[in-house]
């Protein structure tokens, strides 16, 4: 069975983005999502892979087939808190795994962030597949009154595509396996 994983990088305690993350695991199905922002501050910057909930969520990308990073964009880039993250990672804590890169912005000029600043990290870290980033404006989220989110219908058709894209690349890599 596919193991599909769902990281969020905002720091935000009301996150938009975190919001986005149980949205898209839901449309994944069996996903687990580990929001960066839960995880121990002092851990995370000392780079302190032993502590238990650090160290839990680096086993769940090393657990997972596929993983989704999803990030809001801040200053034309991605959130540090998921950079630091990554570098918890070992250098090829990606490998033989299908990445889909994801961010959460307010407007369209932040299109080529992820891109420039994030695909290059993936490759690095051995992703065997690195699928097209998705990058969904703050307008294609909806929030209602009990805090859940949804998307309209262009954000929902987007990422259907995506989502069926991400499984579509485990498929193929499992094959070539």
């Amino acid at each position: 069975m596919t193991s599909f994983l769902v990281v969020s990088g905002s720091p935000s305690a009301v996150s938009k983005t975190a919001l986005l993350g149980d949205l898209v695991a839901s449309r994944l199905g069996e996903a687990r999502h580990v929001r960066l922002r839960d995880l121990p501050p002092a851990a995370l910057l000392a780079a302190d892979a032993s502590d238990p909930q650090v160290r839990d969520a680096v086993d769940a990308v090393a657990a997972a087939d596929a993983v989704v990073l999803l990030t809001p964009i801040y200053k034309a880039g991605a959130a540090g808190l998921l950079k630091v993250f990554l570098d918890l990672l070992p250098q090829n804590g990606f490998e033989g795994k299908t990445v889909l890169p994801m961010a959460l912005c307010r407007s369209m000029a932040h299109l080529l962030a992820l891109d420039y600043g994030l695909h290059p990290v993936l490759q690095s870290m051995g992703s065997q597949r690195v699928l097209r980033s998705l990058v969904l404006l703050e307008e294609h989220l909806e929030i209602d009154p009990s805090g859940r989110a949804g998307l309209v219908p262009d954000g929902e058709l987007r990422l259907l595509d995506v989502v069926a894209e991400l499984r579509d690349g485990i498929v193929l890599s499992s094959a070539r396996v």
